[in-house]
């Protein structure tokens, strides 16, 4: 265990990652059925990438500690992250959604216009449901749990 020690402040935030993005793929699957093309899909539940920054910003803190420079850039990187994952990807899913009824309206050739993906974001319920697990997995895998 002493020979991991120095990795494990990233070891643990991948694996939490790929762990929930496993997570994402089994609910999206009892939800929409088996569509192996979405094993990376972006958006739904819960967020991956909001699980991983909050796992990194968490494992940074426990491992190299709150008051480290380390820490104040992996909080900050959290924060964009999130802020990413949930509040701006909405606003592209918004435009998306705005241009195609644009496109329907206006009765133009829908091959020189695709329809473009509404859904871009999460939701906050999947931002809250990654933080979770990102923070919660990591103090378990950390052994602080």
């Amino acid at each position: 265990m002493d020979a991991l020690h120095p990795y494990l402040v990233f070891l643990i935030p991948l694996s939490v990652g790929i762990g929930t993005q496993a997570i994402k793929f089994v609910v999206f699957t009892v939800k929409h059925g088996w569509k192996p093309e979405y094993m990376f899909t972006h958006g739904h539940m819960p967020s991956a990438h909001t699980a991983f920054a909050v796992s990194l910003a968490t494992s940074v803190g426990y491992y190299e500690g709150i008051g480290s420079g380390s820490f104040a850039v992996a909080a900050a990187l959290a924060f964009i992250l999130v802020d990413d994952a949930a509040r701006i990807r909405m606003y592209l899913g918004d435009q998306g959604r705005y241009l195609n009824m644009l496109v329907e309206q206006l009765d133009v050739d829908g091959t020189k216009f695709p329809r473009l993906k509404e859904r871009v974001g999460h939701r906050v319920s999947e931002v809250i449901v990654g933080g979770l697990i990102g923070f919660v997995a990591t103090l378990l895998l950390a052994g602080i749990l």
